[in-house]
């Protein structure tokens, strides 16, 4: 670029101090013109599309199944896993939708922008703040969900008696209505001004400020959610851990108690139809919960170390935290869209075959154990 200066009536200190305004200038203007548009390029929205899309067909071809499982379950133990299971889809399906437009918005409009100009402006806060009510309500809905089917389960195996008569279908819903209650006022919290949400990087999504100069209202937010989240989890793993020792502890029990000769020609005769369904539901659960632990503890964990450290130190680099709790985000939604493959592959025809894959003979014993236990069930209901 080639300047020119023209020195009518001005004097040379004059002259040198507007050659130095200029340089200065220039040079600010073309780090203002590239520094965007490194930091802040077009993202690719075509990600958010397809997670977006994959999520809703899977949740929604889960919920088909659990529907046709509830038709069959109504009146037996299952009944109550079954609805806390189709909650737990239905609130991952709204949470891939609703939040996976938000997002997809935010990349067009951002895209958009910078084919106008170079600059790239914050998203409204009234935006910003319904993105991220949803965000904090559909992150930690699901994670309260899982702890829930877990304690179901674990009282369901270790005391079924107690099962029987506590965990009606009335207090699973008591029991659904308290925990969504609980994610939506943490979520409801920053609405009502105690905490804000920000636009996090690269901005194209908001939540609770993790980094940065912290409040004490966004500080005890932040935690509240991360530690909700880690104790979710780890309660569902104790649950989980508690429920597979008794089942196995119970089946060998069941081989020690039986005749050698039964015990060799007959080793499935002790599974009946109720064994088997504590084992799909516990094949279920737990791979329910370790996709809950593979995906969101990077999250949850980049949340508690980004606020500590910011916390005590109020200032740093930031850089480092913003994009570790991006692909923490990442990572999480991904939990989404495999929770409802588990009840798609993971279902008792899919896991019968499987058997008959690996032991053809222990798969007809199997079945035809749980074909007279069934039929031993239906003739006692006729009789009552």
């Amino acid at each position: 670029m080639r300047i020119r200066f023209f020195f009518f009536n001005t004097s040379f200190p004059t002259a040198f101090r507007n050659l130095q305004n200029l340089n200065i200038s220039a040079l600010c203007a073309q780090s203002q013109n590239e520094t965007p548009s490194a930091k802040f390029s077009p993202p690719a929205y075509g990600m958010s599309c397809f997670t977006m899309t994959i999520g809703a067909i899977s949740n929604l071809t889960g919920l088909g199944i659990l529907v046709k499982s509830h038709t069959r379950f109504r009146r037996r133990a299952k009944a109550p896993f079954i609805l806390l299971a189709g909650t737990l889809l239905i609130t991952n399906l709204i949470g891939q939708v609703i939040p996976g437009a938000f997002a997809l918005y935010l990349h067009l409009e951002r895209h958009q922008r910078q084919r106008v100009t170079v600059q790239v402006s914050e998203p409204p806060q009234t935006f910003c703040n319904l993105f991220g009510a949803c965000m904090v309500f559909f992150g930690l809905s699901p994670l309260l969900l899982g702890s829930a089917m877990a304690v179901e389960r674990c009282i369901g195996i270790t005391r079924p008696l107690l099962h029987a008569t506590v965990v009606t279908m009335a207090h699973v819903r008591y029991t659904i209505a308290l925990l969504t209650s609980v994610a939506l006022l943490l979520a409801a919290l920053p609405l009502l001004d105690v905490g804000s949400y920000v636009p996090q990087f690269p901005g194209t999504w908001c939540f609770l400020p993790v980094h940065g100069q912290l409040s004490t209202a966004s500080t005890s937010l932040a935690l509240v959610f991360s530690g909700l989240g880690v104790a979710a989890l780890s309660l569902a793993m104790l649950c989980n851990v508690r429920s597979g020792m008794v089942l196995l502890l119970g089946r060998l029990a069941t081989q020690n108690e039986r005749p050698e000769s039964v015990r060799h020609h007959r080793p499935a005769a002790s599974l009946s139809g109720v064994h088997l369904l504590d084992v799909e539901m516990m094949i279920q659960l737990a791979v329910v919960t370790t996709v809950l632990c593979v995906t969101w503890c990077p999250f949850l964990i980049s949340i508690l170390t980004s606020v500590v450290h910011f916390h005590s130190a109020s200032s740093g680099p930031v850089h480092h935290y913003e994009r570790q709790l991006l692909l923490g985000l990442r990572l999480a939604s991904w939990n989404q869209i495999l929770d409802p493959w588990v009840y798609i592959l993971l279902r008792r025809a899919i896991l019968r075959r499987v058997c008959h894959l690996m032991k053809p003979d222990f798969f007809s014993l199997t079945r035809s154990s749980s074909c007279a236990d069934s039929c031993r069930q239906d003739s006692g209901l006729r009789l009552n």
